[in-house]
């Protein structure tokens, strides 16, 4: 077994034996299935996103995911109030600025909750990363309409400006912390015909960052977890219904032999 895929099992051991509480405040469409995937990778899950109790949720977690989905006022008050939270315990905040680049009430609030709440990591597709880095539209919903490469300079910009790790979805993901690039290139073109699979990386970014101190590796360990269950998964699947199910299952049933078989990260 090599160094790489020793440290990704050894982070996925981690969250097994210790079942880190990951508090998400995330977006009514994919609650379940980011839920179910923590749970099945072996963390604990919380869905709160009341302002009244999510001081203290943040309080008793090991990481906080913000996903800005499902957009509303009173959702952004709690976002801030549980990252203000989660920064004075000292632990990490994973951000998913959903859509940002769609409409300017998406992308000024991301920008606020990384000004105001710095977070370990910044997890988004192509377009979105361009849209928080230079402030540019063109996002389709909250699909990209760009690959992760053409994100790359963006990526870096956004990491230097905002001392985060940002995490650019695609074909290839790009996991960029200040001029280091880790590229990983596992995944299946199934997954972007499921609702929620990018927010679901998200949340287990979230999990990753809650037992391993380097928010760089702790994603790069998820994004490879997330593209080989998702493998698996589509290897026993006829479509996106199947898929789901599947997906949950591999990422339960993983193991340090798959990813010893099935990781794929190219140095560029």
């Amino acid at each position: 077994m090599n160094r790489r895929v020793e440290l990704v099992w050894e982070d996925l051991e981690r969250i097994r034996a210790e079942a880190p509480l990951v508090h998400n405040i995330t977006n009514y469409v994919v609650m379940n299935l980011t839920a179910n995937a923590l749970l099945a990778l072996g963390a604990s899950p919380v869905m709160a996103h009341a302002e009244e109790e999510v001081e203290q949720m943040a309080g008793l977690a090991r990481a906080l995911v913000i996903n800005i989905g499902t957009l509303s006022g009173a959702w952004i008050r709690s976002m801030l109030v549980a990252g203000h939270a989660a920064r004075r315990k000292g632990i990490p905040v994973v951000l998913d600025p959903v859509g940002a680049g769609a409409t300017s009430f998406r992308t000024g609030t991301a920008l606020r909750l990384i000004r105001e709440l710095s977070p370990a990591v910044v997890r988004g597709n192509a377009s979105e990363i361009r849209a928080l880095a230079y402030e540019e539209g063109g996002t389709k919903g909250v699909d990209s309409a760009r690959t992760s490469e053409e994100a790359l300079d963006a990526a870096q910009a956004l990491s230097a400006r905002c001392g985060t790790v940002a995490v650019v979805s695609g074909a290839v993901d790009l996991v960029v912390s200040g001029a280091a690039v880790a590229r990983i290139a596992n995944g299946h073109p199934l997954m972007p015909k499921v609702t929620g699979l990018g927010c679901t990386a998200t949340a287990l970014v979230g999990a990753f960052a809650a037992v391993n101190p380097s928010a760089s590796d702790a994603a790069a360990h998820a994004m490879a977890v997330m593209g080989i269950a998702g493998e698996l998964a589509a290897a026993r699947s006829s479509g996106p219904g199947s898929f789901v199910p599947a997906f949950l299952d591999s990422l339960y049933c993983l193991e340090a032999a798959d990813i010893q078989r099935l990781l794929k990260a190219p140095s560029a």
